[in-house]
């Protein structure tokens, strides 16, 4: 039992957290290549990010994983999106910062559900037993330039325009 949860109901648990956090966050991306903030869905996307980081914590181990370093990255990846947000207002560079600590929290997500595609789905765990041949790392390589490619627009779209704010949307 975790948290009064079976590990299985858990599991489905921090799961769902995690898509929805994935999904969340394209949405806040995508506002960010228009230039927009998205409100509501940049809170989802911090909140299910941050719990399904928490929840992986839950998970009976007996050592440190990779996994939890990962959580930890995108903990204090999620920390400067909220402090560049919140505190910093946006101002200056911390627009910038907002837009990579924030994808860099999304890309984390997104690499893990990788990772557990090819554990989980046998064709992909046939092509990939390991997770160390050809096919995990041309899909997590696209997935990082994909990123990568994504950082560099939302950076340029989350400008102000001639001085003017920011718009925002629901």
């Amino acid at each position: 039992m975790i948290l009064g949860m079976t590990t299985a109901n858990f599991t489905v648990f921090h799961t769902a957290l995690s898509l929805i956090g994935i999904v969340s966050g394209l949405v806040v991306v995508y506002g960010m290549l228009g230039g927009k903030l998205v409100e509501k869905w940049t809170a989802l996307f911090v909140l299910t990010t941050l719990l399904t980081c928490l929840t992986g914590y839950f998970f009976p181990v007996e050592h440190l994983l990779p996994s939890h370093i990962v959580g930890a990255i995108t903990l204090a990846a999620l920390a400067g999106a909220v402090l560049a947000r919140h505190a910093f207002h946006l101002e200056g560079g911390w627009r910038r910062t907002y837009v990579l600590t924030a994808l860099l929290a999304l890309y984390l997500n997104c690499f893990v559900l990788v990772v557990q595609l090819f554990l989980k789905v046998p064709s992909l765990h046939a092509m990939a037993p390991k997770g160390q041949e050809p096919p995990f790392l041309v899909a997590q390589l696209v997935l990082l330039g994909v990123f990568i490619w994504l950082s560099i627009a939302a950076v340029k779209g989350f400008r102000t325009a001639g001085g003017q704010t920011l718009q925002r949307a629901a």
